[in-house]
């Protein structure tokens, strides 16, 4: 196992890793709307939130030279499933072609009062 790291995405805030790989998958922790320089985002929409978690992933997969073309799975956690249709609409600019599997679930509370976290699985 070997983690990665990158300044392109914040940073780990715990005992984690922004991701790790063992040299076949890569494993993203789950990420939050918070941009590279710690500015949290809980107070925007579901809409521009996704967009910074997503752009995190991205910056997570770029760091070792993948895309979101190489994302196998990703899982959605929302506070609110009525959220679903905001949150989908930002996601599917991001995997137009060939999306990845999906899972989106409802969850009781996230991080820091966020409404969305997402972790991916990819292919190296």
């Amino acid at each position: 196992m070997r983690p990665i790291k990158t300044r392109e995405a914040p940073a780990a805030v715990g005992a984690y890793s922004q991701a790790t790989t063992n040299g076949n998958l890569l494993f993203t922790s789950g990420q939050i709307p918070m941009t590279p320089d710690g500015e949290l985002l809980s107070d925007a929409s579901v809409a521009e939130q996704t967009v910074q978690v997503l752009d995190n992933v991205a910056s997570i997969l770029d760091s070792e030279g993948l895309t979101m073309g190489d994302v196998l799975k990703m899982t959605v956690y929302l506070g609110d499933i009525e959220n679903f249709d905001e949150m989908n609409e930002q996601y599917s600019e991001y995997f137009e072609d060939a999306p990845p599997a999906r899972s989106a679930v409802e969850v009781a509370n996230l991080p820091k009062g966020v409404d969305i976290e997402i972790e991916a699985i990819a292919t190296l």
